[in-house]
């Protein structure tokens, strides 16, 4: 690989990556991409009227499908050739006691029309043609379990859920008393009393041939590539793989749980699985200078023995919307970069959560929800330069290596305080020694005088008579290496 790190050179990498278009966003080709993660309602106003949003009284804050479509530039220049976009279709209308709008999408109503507040139909199809003309695949959140109310529902109010409108087609109400009751997962509801959220029969025909047919039309009629499932494990694993097939794109759901064997098997009924345990393990690792990385190497690890795929069934991230921001705990920069860099250099898809590249720090639910347009999307802070700068490393070792998306990292920890993931031609070391830290790591094994790029940092390592390469880092900061 021949590969000359200058800054200008790193964004031509980029740049050039976006127009790598497949014809058909197959699981394989979604190995390939990087996600940036949108919540439409705070991502961009039509107009870009810098209007306020405040994230404590959970109300609409009007961002739309066209200004998703105003602001791609900034997203592509990221680096980032795919976005997952919050679910679309119209969702409960008016303000719960406490809980405020259905800004975020998840409490379903009608699944034949499209959020108004969002934007239309037509809207919706031109982003997703917006996206597709700069080489970009569209990924669609969408919610099966259930469909919500104000309050218990009743006869009336499931009269008004279109496809699903009758009461025998959903479970019996309970809410979950027992996580570790299975059949209480699947058949119990999500929610209270405040806003229910009624949980689909999923055994019934009815239900399994209702949300195949919705899907194949969503994806048909507005050229999707990829989905995202929410609450997937509420919903029994043999109903997935027909909906799967039905859609016939990619998918990856949510398991959320702190177990990787449990999370694993997920793997065996759709294609990919967002990576929790994973990302409770990365957390404790930078949560300070005393950080866990012992139990990152584990979970990594078990990552690699327990899905079907290894690490390439799951999709790794830092953030998203429901969950702490990293920064709302975590302000030390050189943590913050590193573990940011976990994503973008392991088996897995990196998904990056909107802000993040901002360095917002909202806490829990709703304050970690802000308006991206509050930050005027620039340009010129670091850790932005440091999300472009990894794009640019995993698409130029994803060019330079054919085997790349299919032939397993290496994980190792040189000492209590760093990790390094081994994925040819990518070296990426991390360390949780902070800012005002430092570390040193020799490898040997490589030709006498053969160079490797520091990417991050455009600095070039040599190796010595022997074969061998120091890698020193100042401040704690992350290296990722890459063969000259």
């Amino acid at each position: 690989m021949h590969l000359f790190c200058t800054p200008s050179i790193l964004k031509c990498l980029a740049f050039l990556s976006l127009f790598n278009v497949a014809l058909a966003a197959s699981a394989t080709d979604w190995l390939s991409r990087s996600i940036y993660q949108v919540l439409t309602d705070r991502f961009a106003l039509t107009d870009d009227a810098g209007t306020p949003c405040d994230t404590a009284p959970q109300l609409y804050c009007n961002g739309t499908f066209k200004g998703i479509v105003n602001h791609l530039e900034y997203i592509q220049a990221m680096g980032f050739d795919a976005i997952w976009i919050s679910p679309v279709v119209t969702n409960l209308e008016g303000n719960s006691a406490g809980e405020g709008d259905a800004y975020h999408g998840y409490w379903t109503q009608d699944i034949t029309t499209i959020n108004k507040h969002f934007g239309t139909s037509d809207d919706l199809k031109a982003l997703s043609k917006a996206l597709h003309s700069r080489g970009m695949y569209l990924m669609l959140d969408v919610v099966i379990n259930h469909f919500a109310s104000f309050g218990l529902p009743n006869d009336t109010t499931i009269s008004a859920y279109g496809t699903f409108n009758a009461p025998d087609l959903f479970h019996p109400q309970c809410f979950i008393s027992d996580y570790n009751n299975q059949t209480n997962v699947e058949q119990c509801w999500l929610g209270d009393t405040t806003v229910a959220l009624a949980d689909l029969n999923t055994e019934s025909q009815t239900v399994i041939d209702g949300w195949n047919k919705w899907i194949t039309g969503m994806v048909s009629e507005y050229s999707l590539d990829g989905l995202r499932i929410d609450t997937l494990k509420h919903v029994r694993k043999p109903f997935w793989p027909a909906f799967q097939q039905a859609a016939g794109v990619y998918a990856v759901g949510e398991v959320l749980i702190n177990d990787t064997s449990y999370a694993s098997d997920y793997s065996n009924f759709i294609d990919g699985v967002l990576d929790y345990p994973g990302y409770y393990a990365l957390t404790q690792a930078f949560s300070s200078t005393s950080g866990n990385m012992s139990l990152l190497l584990e979970t990594s690890h078990q990552t690699q023995s327990l899905y079907k795929n290894g690490a390439f069934s799951t999709a790794a991230f830092l953030e998203n919307h429901d969950q702490p921001r990293f920064q709302s705990t975590v302000h030390d920069q050189s943590l913050v970069k590193n573990a940011m860099t976990w994503s973008f250099v392991t088996d897995a898809i990196p998904i990056l959560y909107q802000g993040q590249e901002q360095g917002y720090g909202g806490g829990n639910v709703p304050a970690n929800r802000e308006a991206l347009w509050l930050s005027a999307y620039v340009t010129s802070n670091t850790l932005h330069g440091h999300v472009t700068s990894l794009n640019s490393a995993r698409k130029a070792a994803i060019a330079a290596n054919s085997s790349y998306t299919s032939v397993p990292m290496v994980v190792s920890s040189p000492s209590e305080s760093t990790i390094l993931v081994s994925k040819l031609p990518m070296l990426a070391f991390m360390s949780n020694v902070g800012a005002f830290g430092s570390y040193n790591a020799v490898g040997g094994g490589y030709q006498p005088n053969e160079a490797l790029v520091e990417t991050l940092s455009c600095k070039t390592l040599n190796a010595d008579g022997n074969g061998n390469i120091n890698f020193a880092s100042t401040d704690g900061l992350p290296m990722v290496c890459e063969f000259l």
